[in-house]
C-alpha cells in the first residue's frame, strides 16, 4: 500500500485530490522503494507459476529459429540482408557484392554493439551512396534518444566521431559525407531538422527549427534517390520541403505549405511527383504533379476517393502502379498496368489475413515483393512477377514446432454490434474442434487510437495459448483505421468513449456467441490500448475476470495538462486540450486513474517501463496505489517495473519472452486452460 500525500489539482474550477502525485519523483529513494516492493510482491504473487514461467518461455524459444536470415534485396551494386546466430539476442547486418555466391561481408554486428548494456536498439542504419560509409543510431538507455555513429565499411573502423541525442531519424544526402538529422526538446519533441558534414563537425547547422508543438518533423530521401526531404507533420497535417540529393547546400523549397486538415506524402518518378492525400478525400486518393510546379493546385487525380475503401500505400515501378488498400477491416494489393490499364486484385485463400506491399527500391523491376499471413499461416515474403501474373514463395516463417500444422488452427471474422448500431468486426483463432459450450479461456485484445490498425497477424507465441484450448480475438474497434478514416474519426476527442463501448460489445458477443464467458474471459491492450483496458476496468468490471494494461496510459486528464511531459502538445489533435473545459469534463469522465471507484475489479496485471519516453511509469504506478487503496475484491492485482527498459520493453529477441511469459502464466494462473 502506497502511502498518501494529498496534493489538490485545480482546472476550470474543479478540484481533484491526487493523493499519490509524489510517484512522479523519478530515482528518489522512496519511489524506487515502491517500486521495487511493488516488483517483489508481484513475484511473490506469482511465485507458484515460475516453473509454468519458465516452461512457456523455453516453448515459446523453441518454435523460433535461432540462425534465421531475411531474403536479401538488390541495392547498389549489393545484396543486403540481415541473419542471427543461434543464441544471439541481436540481428546481424551483412552484404554481399554482386551476386549471393561471393563473401559476406558483415556491416554491423548488433550483438557485439551490446556488449555491456542491458538494452540496446538501433533505429535506423544507411549507407553512403559510393557504399563505403555506413551510419547508424543507437539508443543504450530505451528513452528514444540515439546517437548517430559511422563505419568506415572499406577499413572496418568505426570512427570516433558521432552525433549525440538524436530522434533517430537522418538520411544521406549524394555526396557521401552530409547528412540530414533531426534533434528533440527536452519534451523529445521532434523539432530541429540539422545538417552534419562528416569529418567536418564544426559546420553542424540547424536548418529548420518547427515552432508548432503539434508538429514533428523528419527527414528522408526519395525512392528515386534525387530528392531529400524535409517533413513536418501533426496527426492532422502535414508539410513538405525538398532538395536536390546532389545539392546538400541548397535551400530546401516548399512542396505545399501546410493547412489546416490536409495531409500529404510524396513520391518521385522521372518528371512527376506522385502525392498521397486526404484532400478533399477522407480515406485518401492519388494525385500526381510536374516536378518543377508542386503547388495543390497542380495536382492530378489519379486514383480518386472512394467512400469504402481507404488508400493505405502506393509503390510506383515504370510500367505499374500497386495499391495498398484497406476494406472491411482486410487489406488487398491492387495492380494497375500504366501501359494498358489492366486493373486487378491479388487473390488470398483465407476469410481473415492481412498483406501488406514489401520493400521494392528498383523503379524499373518486374517483379513485386509483398508479404501475407494469417492468425493460422506463417508470415510469408512473396515475389510477383508483374509481366507473366506467377508468384514464388521467397521465404515463410519457420516454426520449430513438429506438431504445429496451420490446418489444425481455424480463424474467423465476428461483427459485434455497439452501442449506436455500429458493426465492429473481431478476428478470431483457436484449435479446431473447439465447442461453443461458454467455457473456453478466451484473450481479447485492443488498442483503437491514433488510426492504427491492428491486423490478424500470425504469431508463434500465441500457440502457447492455443494449443491450451484458448480462444484469441482482435476486437478492431473504432479509433484505429481498419474501417477507413472515418473509423479513426468517430473515437477522437470528445467521441473517444465509442472506442471503450466498441471493446465492451466485442466481449458480450463473444459471450453471446458461447466462445467464452465473464468467469473465463481476458482483455489485454497495451499504450493507448491501456487506456482501453483501464477504461474498460471501470465501466463494466463484471465483464471480464482478468485485464492486463501494458505500459498503460491511464492518468489522461494530468498528463494531458503537464506541457513538460513528452507528446502532451502533440496530443492535442488526439484527446483535446484539457485547459479547454470541454475537453476537460469529457476527459475526466473516462480518465481511468480520475474514475478508480469502490467495487470489485477483475484480477489485473500492470507492466511498464522506468524508461518509458511514452507513458511515464509513475502512470501506472499511481493507477496501481489508487486501485490497491480502493478496491473491494481480493483479486490479484500486480504490478511489474522493468527498471532497465521502456516503452518497448526489452530490446533482444529472446529477452521480451519473459515478459510474454508471465503475462501466459498471469491467464493460465487466472482463467485456467489445459495443461
Amino acid at each position: 500500500m502506497a502511502k498518501k500525500e494529498p496534493k489538490l489539482l485545480t482546472t476550470h474550477g474543479i478540484v481533484r485530490q491526487d493523493d499519490y502525485f509524489w510517484l512522479n519523483q523519478r530515482d528518489t529513494q522512496e519511489v524506487l522503494e515502491y517500486l521495487n516492493a511493488e516488483n517483489a510482491y508481484a513475484g511473490e504473487m506469482m511465485k507458484d507459476t515460475e516453473d509454468l514461467q519458465k516452461q512457456l518461455f523455453d516453448e515459446i524459444k523453441s518454435r523460433i529459429k535461432e540462425d534465421d536470415q531475411s531474403v536479401p534485396f538488390f541495392r547498389r551494386e549489393y545484396w543486403y540482408y540481415t541473419r542471427y546466430e543461434t543464441g544471439k539476442e541481436y540481428p546481424i547486418y551483412c552484404r554481399k557484392f554482386q551476386t549471393l555466391e561471393n563473401s559476406e561481408e558483415i556491416i554491423l554486428d548488433v550483438n557485439q554493439l551490446a556488449e555491456g548494456h542491458a538494452f540496446c536498439a538501433v533505429s535506423e542504419i544507411a549507407i553512403s551512396d559510393d557504399n563505403n560509409m555506413l551510419a547508424f543510431a543507437v539508443d543504450f538507455v530505451s528513452r528514444r534518444i540515439y546517437d548517430i555513429w559511422f563505419k568506415n565499411l572499406e577499413t572496418g573502423e568505426i570512427l570516433n566521431e558521432k552525433i549525440e541525442k538524436t530522434s533517430g531519424n537522418f538520411t544521406w544526402t549524394a555526396d557521401n559525407k552530409t547528412l540530414f538529422y533531426v534533434k528533440q526538446n527536452r519534451q523529445l519533441r521532434s523539432c530541429r531538422v540539422m545538417r552534419y558534414t562528416l569529418g567536418n563537425p564544426e559546420n553542424e547547422q540547424e536548418i529548420f527549427f518547427e515552432k508548432d508543438a503539434k508538429f514533428n518533423v523528419g527527414v528522408g530521401r526519395t525512392k528515386s534517390e534525387n530528392y531529400v526531404f524535409m517533413f513536418s507533420g501533426s496527426s492532422t497535417s502535414s508539410e513538405y520541403r525538398i532538395i536536390p540529393a546532389n545539392q546538400p547546400e541548397a535551400e530546401f523549397q516548399m512542396f505545399q505549405h501546410r493547412e489546416k486538415d490536409l495531409e500529404y506524402s510524396i513520391e518521385h518518378f522521372e518528371d512527376h511527383f506522385f502525392v498521397m492525400t486526404n484532400w478533399n478525400a477522407t480515406n485518401f486518393k492519388l494525385m500526381k504533379t510536374p516536378k518543377r510546379l508542386t503547388n495543390k493546385e497542380n495536382w492530378k487525380d489519379i486514383i480518386p476517393h472512394r467512400d469504402d475503401v481507404k488508400l493505405e500505400d502506393f509503390e510506383v515501378f515504370s510500367d505499374y502502379l500497386v495499391l495498398e488498400e484497406r476494406k472491411n477491416a482486410l487489406n488487398h494489393i491492387r495492380i494497375i498496368s500504366l501501359k494498358n490499364g489492366e486493373d486487378y486484385y491479388l487473390e488470398f485463400p483465407e476469410e481473415v489475413y492481412n498483406t501488406g506491399i514489401g520493400y521494392n527500391p528498383d523503379f524499373y523491376a518486374t517483379q513485386l515483393r509483398y508479404g501475407y499471413n494469417s492468425m493460422t499461416t506463417p508470415r510469408t515474403a512473396y515475389e510477383y512477377n508483374l509481366k507473366t501474373r506467377e508468384t514464388i514463395v521467397l521465404k515463410q516463417q519457420e516454426v520449430l514446432d513438429k506438431n504445429f500444422k496451420p490446418e489444425n488452427y481455424e480463424s474467423k471474422r465476428l461483427w459485434a454490434v455497439s452501442h449506436d448500431g455500429e458493426r465492429v468486426p473481431i478476428s478470431m483463432v483457436y484449435r479446431k474442434g473447439l465447442q461453443k459450450n461458454g467455457q473456453n479461456p478466451t484473450l481479447l485484445y485492443g488498442y483503437g487510437s491514433y488510426g492504427i490498425s491492428i491486423d490478424p497477424n500470425f504469431s508463434s507465441a500465441r500457440l502457447s495459448l492455443l494449443d491450451r484450448g484458448f480462444v484469441y480475438a482482435i476486437a478492431h474497434i473504432r479509433g484505429g483505421e481498419e474501417m477507413g478514416r472515418k473509423w479513426y474519426e468517430d473515437a477522437k476527442f470528445c467521441k473517444k468513449k465509442n472506442t471503450f463501448l466498441d471493446f465492451i460489445a466485442c466481449a458480450k458477443t463473444l459471450i453471446q456467441e458461447k466462445f467464452t464467458s465473464p468467469q473465463k474471459l481476458a482483455g489485454m491492450g497495451g499504450s493507448a490500448g491501456g487506456l482501453l483496458i483501464g477504461a474498460v476496468a471501470n465501466m463494466q468490471p463484471d465483464l471480464f475476470h482478468t485485464l492486463i494494461a501494458q505500459v498503460p496510459f491511464v492518468d489522461v486528464v494530468t498528463t494531458m495538462l503537464d506541457e513538460d511531459i513528452p507528446l502532451t502538445t502533440g496530443e492535442y489533435e488526439e484527446w483535446g486540450n484539457p485547459n479547454e473545459k470541454e475537453f476537460f469534463d469529457y476527459m475526466l469522465s473516462y480518465s481511468p486513474y480520475d474514475n478508480v471507484k469502490p467495487q470489485n475489479y477483475p484480477n489485473i496485471l500492470i507492466t511498464t517501463g522506468y524508461h518509458d519516453s511514452q507513458v511515464q511509469y509513475w502512470e501506472p504506478a499511481k493507477w496501481v496505489a489508487k486501485l490497491r487503496a480502493t478496491k473491494t475484491d481480493n483479486n490479484l492485482l500486480l504490478f511489474k517495473t522493468e527498471m532497465n527498459f521502456g516503452h518497448g520493453g526489452a530490446s533482444g529477441r529472446f529477452e521480451s519472452l519473459k515478459e510474454t511469459a508471465l503475462e501466459y502464466a498471469f491467464l493460465l494462473k487466472t482463467i485456467g486452460g489445459k495443461g
